[in-house]
């Protein structure tokens, strides 16, 4: 099984069926949708499922112009770094020998190196937070997180936050590893997520594996 290989099973369920016409029916309504439809599933594109290491989840896609294009937390380059990613950038900062933050929030090199960056949902309308909740996608992303769970052994999940660790039921914790802290977000970083240790902790994990650490 590859991620191809997965979309089009997933595609022909009748929950995807359904969501592809609620997802047709905003564009006729003349909604803008974020990321572009090419970029719904560039997360699963950039980290085959057998290359994967680390599992990143976010929740919502950003919803302003240019921020989304398909990975959790990351902008494309030349866009502003989101509050969530300066504090993602501050705690590699204090815990990562020698992680001198970017300028850019581009994550892009963490997704080739086997950090998959999965929201749960993977479309937004434009200046509308959470829109696309609740019609399909969570059922389609639960599924990417059961079928790496299933398949794969020793990842290591990253869940931030509480909707993250909802998520955690989905893990088999007999085979992989399961990180939580609070969310990035500057309205709960100072309570868990600022200290939490987790980049450092992943290459401890990676290198005892006798793996490469990640470049963050």
């Amino acid at each position: 099984m590859n991620w191809e290989m997965f979309i089009n099973l997933e595609q022909n369920k009748s929950y995807y069926q359904a969501l592809t016409i609620f997802l047709e029916n905003e564009k006729k309504q003349g909604k803008k949708i974020y990321p572009s439809e090419a970029l719904y599933f560039n997360a699963l594109k950039l980290t085959p499922l057998e290359k994967i290491k680390v599992v990143i989840l976010g929740q919502d896609p950003y919803h302003g112009e240019g921020q989304a294009h398909g990975l959790s937390f990351s902008v494309p380059d030349g866009v502003k770094i989101p509050p969530s990613l300066r504090n993602i950038y501050k705690e590699l900062a204090s815990s990562v020998d020698g992680f001198v933050p970017p300028e850019s929030g581009n994550l892009t090199h963490w997704a080739e190196q086997g950090v998959l960056l999965l929201n749960a949902v993977l479309s937004v309308e434009k200046s509308n937070a959470g829109s696309h909740a609740n019609q399909g996608w969570e059922t389609f992303t639960d599924n990417v997180i059961k079928q790496i769970s299933e398949t794969q052994s020793n990842i290591i999940f990253l869940l931030w936050g509480s909707y993250a660790h909802k998520k955690g039921r989905l893990i088999d914790t007999t085979k992989h590893h399961v990180l939580k802290s609070t969310h990035p977000s500057p309205l709960s970083a100072y309570r868990g997520f600022l200290g939490c240790d987790h980049f450092k902790s992943v290459n401890e994990i990676l290198l005892n594996k006798g793996e490469n650490k990640i470049n963050w």
